[in-house]
């Protein structure tokens, strides 16, 4: 939809010196931009197409970047707070409208016209599912129903806030070790492509023996410097064909799977997921969704598929009348403890309250565990990086004090 810019003074003061107004709204045309604006008491002075720039910025918006994810985020928490304020959702709209430029602006633009269109916020959400996702609609459409929206807002504002100090813990765990395996990796190839052979070469032409280790090591060195294609074409075919059982479901179930077997790694995957499907239910049924809904939802926001495939099936057990531990049982993709916090918060009827303790417990193991795994891998990949860097050292000294009788 284009969207226009525009100057205009209020109706009621019109040549009296009144302060100007400026903006930005949507529309399908230039007239029906015009109309409302008079809709809203202003007389226009000049109107603009930006149809250049917000093409581009459309663009941005079709990208599911993390960006946009994360000003989602910041948008409900700024839309919860003014709210809880008793500000209108349309003056709330506007001033947020200000704080925000690029592609978002557009998103919120679009969003606010459309409530001021008569459209609820839920709907308008509705329509831009790259930014907003289906819990996001959801819980502001339960707020809406209920009048409780500025409430449900907050809980949804923490959510996002738990959510992205929770997403990546893992993964954060790991960058630095192999930071410093990659490195290791890198001055290995520079020793045995450049140094070894330069150093080595008068020895080989002298045609005198070279040691056991030191063979081993130029025949790799040989490799690298003149059959390096070899290499490079099996990467090649291996990127290839992992990103061909990627788009696969099978294959994304099978590498879901390996990742929740792991040593270590896998129990902190399951835990990480369990985590976040004990959040997304927990906020759900606090906003008033029911169970089967918010699982339903849950299952969306799960990525990996052996979660997933549970939670359905945990579903189906629970629409067919039996308990919810029972169905999650039954898949047996969930430990002891968490079937029997369900067990126990179902029969209880403070399900919400335990499922969000269980997600704060699961995040401080979760972030306990990647710092210890931090930890030992560091020093453990250093280890490696040592004897590879000295085992090439000294299979390149080694002839050479030889050569020099030394030994």
């Amino acid at each position: 939809m284009p969207i226009f810019t525009y100057k205009a003074v209020h109706q009621s003061s019109v040549g009296a010196g009144g302060e100007g107004v400026t903006g930005m709204l949507t529309a399908d045309t230039p007239r029906q931009a015009r109309d409302l604006l008079r809709a809203r008491g202003l007389t226009i002075q000049e109107i603009n197409a930006q149809t250049l720039m917000i093409g581009t910025d459309l663009r941005w918006l079709r990208l599911p970047g993390r960006r946009y994810q994360a000003k989602s985020g910041v948008f409900i928490s700024e839309l919860s707070t003014l709210l809880g304020a008793g500000i209108p959702l349309l003056d709330t709209l506007d001033t947020v409208l200000k704080q925000h430029h690029g592609g978002f602006h557009t998103a919120i633009l679009q969003l606010r016209d459309k409530v001021a269109a008569g459209s609820s916020l839920a709907d308008a959400m509705r329509e831009q599912p790259r930014i907003f996702d289906e819990l996001t609609i959801t819980i502001t459409e339960v707020g809406e129903s209920s009048g409780t929206l500025e409430t449900v807002l907050e809980q949804l504002s923490v959510f996002k806030d738990r959510s992205q100090q929770f997403k990546g813990r893992v993964a954060n765990a790991l960058i630095y070790p192999c930071i410093v395996l990659m490195l290791g990796v890198v001055v290995s190839l520079f020793l045995m492509t450049f140094v070894l052979p330069n150093m080595l070469n008068s020895l080989v032409e002298a045609d005198r023996q070279l040691p056991m280790i030191t063979r081993i090591v130029k025949a790799l060195s040989d490799f690298l410097i003149y059959r390096w294609w070899l290499l490079l074409a099996a990467a090649a075919a291996g990127a290839m064909l992992l990103g061909t059982a990627s788009r696969s479901h099978r294959g994304r179930y099978f590498w879901h799977r390996l990742q929740l077997r792991l040593p270590v790694v896998g129990m902190m995957i399951r835990k990480q997921a369990i985590a976040r499907v004990s959040m997304v239910i927990s906020t759900l049924m606090r906003s008033g969704v029911v169970f089967e809904r918010s699982i339903q939802i849950a299952q969306r926001t799960t990525h990996n598929l052996v979660l997933r495939r549970a939670l359905r099936q945990c579903e189906a057990a629970v629409n067919a009348g039996r308990d919810i531990a029972d169905g999650l049982e039954d898949t047996g993709a969930f430990p002891p403890t968490v079937l029997q916090i369900f067990s126990v918060g179902q029969h209880s009827g403070k399900l919400e309250s335990m499922l969000d303790r269980l997600a704060h417990d699961y995040d401080q193991q979760v972030a306990l565990s990647s710092q210890r795994l931090g930890a030992v891998l560091e020093p453990f990949l250093i280890l490696i990086m040592v004897f590879m860097v000295g085992a090439i050292l000294f299979a390149t000294i080694l002839p050479i004090l030889e050569s020099a009788n030394v030994f």
